[in-house]
């Protein structure tokens, strides 16, 4: 389609409408030519175009690469472990929070010896900039610019082809297409803006990686961010100028660029005039376009009727990602030299604004660490939040009331083959209470304990609203017998609580399947009784550990709930490990629906005089 499509534009240019009678026939007759090239072009290669459609359900697959999960399983059955190992990589890149591919690549690894995993689908202007960025942050500036230069190429013929595919069929949201009765202006009209809408979100489409719904922010400007450093650094101030100039074409009042960019221009004073270098043609052209088509889908979403918000394509918040650039903290450059231009890429860091140290409220709870001891951001460990009796009734009750694979849409072994999983929710505690199947007591101690815990996590973290529950479960893993030995998986894999975590980019997206309403997390542990298990912190490479957390009863660590605290816990080769695990949430309208119906069991029991547990909790403060 791109060669036919490229073709045809070379060989039959739209005509200009003409003035007087027939004006717009040359113009159409040009169309008409056009549309006539393409035809004969694709026909033979691809056939008649077909007047069905492909389901949503199927494309939606082929974005997020379901395919490759097929291939990888019919590789393994033809004993090919290096293409399944490739088949599984490509997957895992659109969908790295798959536990059980993830745990299939590293068994390839162990298996095949070594294997060079290869992205089939890898955008090549995506990995060059990736790679521009790794010897960027190595300080390998010279082959920095070789790759930045290279995926700016790659990103501008890309962009043509994106431009190009957008011309192709277009689905009519409000009308049937036999059905469509509009004028023949209207239709074009209604026609062209779809195709335009599909060619201004080219920019987006070109900075989101496979399989990812949200883009790179601030990605081509990144570029150009990227390039003006790294050509100084290398003795190059011209390039460095131009490449500041043309950052400045997306982001015009950049104190730090244009701070840079005056630097750069006192540097080749007596040598040339500044003022002959000039943005990079390529982007004042794309960014011209860009207004150009913003203007015109906003005029005519006004006068044909439907609605259009502009996006923020040129996101500043994303930004370069070093620390070690400002020459002014290099004992080798001068202190007025270019500086960062943009503070660290804020994605892996909490929307509000951090606080902690806040009040414990129970005597008995005893504060171990915070952030800072914990090598994090919002981090607390805290003691005795339960006592040892509570632990022992809590297993009680646990024992009496979990499933296998509850809470895992049925799966026994969820995250690990070598463990088996089993949970319970606080309203199936209560209900089992209530039909006299386990101590109502010891049920409604799961309710109480629950509530103490979002009590503390609330006061600690010093939040200005409501924390509300999110999601409260029991759970307990457990080892099996005879699958312990040579064992290097983890219970639970790598992963942060409300993003897909992307140790390869270094990234973490807020988008579907994530839980991205939720703000903050809390585990509670009831045992020690079992060996590994440990509970850990990591880097956003999910392999270099922060912190490194043995759970015991009363123990509870608590942290926010997004990149910037992934974590995991290691492999429970012994026994059985049990914790209550919380996740809360700032946003109302996200509320545990089972937790608003325990509330009501509460308000029931209550109401039949049989009180609360001996943690002396009034349960309806919140309702």
């Amino acid at each position: 389609r791109l060669r036919c499509r490229r073709r045809c534009r070379g060989q039959v240019r739209l005509a200009a409408p003409g003035a007087g009678a027939g004006e717009d026939l040359a113009f159409f007759g040009s169309v008409l030519r056009r549309a006539s090239c393409l035809r004969s072009c694709e026909e033979p290669r691809l056939g008649a175009a077909s007047r069905h459609r492909i389901a949503e359900e199927v494309r939606a697959d082929f974005q997020r690469r379901v395919p490759y999960s097929y291939l990888q399983r019919a590789y393994i059955q033809l004993n090919k472990l290096e293409e399944a190992a490739n088949a599984a990589h490509t997957f895992f890149m659109a969908n790295p929070e798959h536990m059980e591919i993830q745990q299939d690549i590293e068994n390839y690894k162990t298996t095949a010896g070594k294997v060079s995993l290869i992205d089939w689908e890898a955008k090549q202007h995506m990995e060059d900039y990736s790679a521009g960025v790794r010897h960027y942050d190595k300080e390998e500036y010279e082959l920095a610019i070789d790759f930045f230069e290279r995926a700016l190429k790659g990103y501008y013929s890309e962009d043509e082809d994106c431009q190009i595919m957008c011309e192709g069929p277009q689905r009519f949201e409000e009308h049937e297409y036999l059905e469509y009765k509009a004028g023949l202006y209207e239709a074009i009209a209604d026609h062209y803006m779809q195709v335009l809408a599909c060619k201004h979100d080219c920019v987006r489409e070109l900075a989101t990686r496979s399989g990812r719904i949200s883009p790179i922010e601030n990605f081509l400007p990144l570029h150009y961010d990227y390039l003006q450093f790294a050509y100084y650094r290398v003795g190059d101030y011209v390039k460095a100028l131009e490449c500041a100039k043309s950052y400045l074409l997306f982001h015009p009042d950049d104190e730090d660029v244009l701070e840079n960019a005056g630097y750069y221009e006192g540097l080749l004073e007596g040598m040339m005039d500044p003022d002959t270098i000039k943005p990079r043609k390529e982007a004042k052209t794309l960014l011209r376009r860009h207004k150009l088509e913003s203007h015109l889908l906003q005029v005519a979403a006004a006068g044909l009727g439907y609605t259009y918000t502009e996006p923020n394509y040129w996101n500043r918040y994303g930004a370069r990602q070093d620390e070690h650039s400002v020459p002014s903290s290099i004992s080798s450059e001068p202190e007025d030299g270019p500086r960062l231009s943009l503070a660290k890429k804020p994605t892996s860091k909490p929307d509000r604004k951090l606080k902690e140290g806040g009040p414990l409220l129970y005597s008995d709870v005893k504060f171990v660490y915070n952030s800072q001891q914990l090598n994090g951001t919002q981090r607390v460990l805290l003691d005795n939040v339960i006592s040892e009796e509570q632990c022992r009734e809590l297993h009680r009750v646990a024992s009496g009331i979990m499933l296998a694979g509850d809470g895992y849409r049925g799966k026994t072994s969820p995250h690990t083959p070598n463990e088996r999983f089993e949970g319970a929710t606080v309203l199936k505690a209560l209900k089992y209470g209530y039909e006299g199947r386990v101590p109502l007591k010891s049920a409604r101690l799961f309710y109480d304990i629950s509530e103490k815990a979002r009590r503390i996590v609330e006061s600690y973290f010093m939040l200005n609203s409501t924390l509300y529950f999110s999601y409260t479960h029991l759970v307990c893993r457990t080892a099996l017998s005879g699958q312990q030995e040579r064992r290097n998986d983890l219970s639970h894999p790598i992963h942060a609580d409300n993003c897909l975590l992307d140790p390869e980019a270094n990234e973490c997206w807020k988008e579907p399947p994530a839980y991205t309403f939720r703000d903050y997390s809390a585990l509670l542990y009831m045992n020690a009784d079992f060996e590994g298990g440990e509970f850990i912190f990591t880097e956003m490479d999910a392999k270099t550990v922060t912190a490194s957390i043995k759970p015991k009863c009363g123990r509870m660590i608590s942290f926010s709930s997004g990149g910037e605290n992934p974590h995991g816990v290691k492999a429970v080769t012994k026994g059985q490990r049990c914790a209550v695990a919380l996740w809360f949430t700032l946003d109302p309208l996200y509320r545990e629906l089972e937790r608003i119906q325990a509330d009501e069991v509460i308000a029931m029991l209550d109401q039949e005089h049989l009180g609360p547990s001996e943690l002396n909790i009034n349960p309806k403060d919140e309702l």
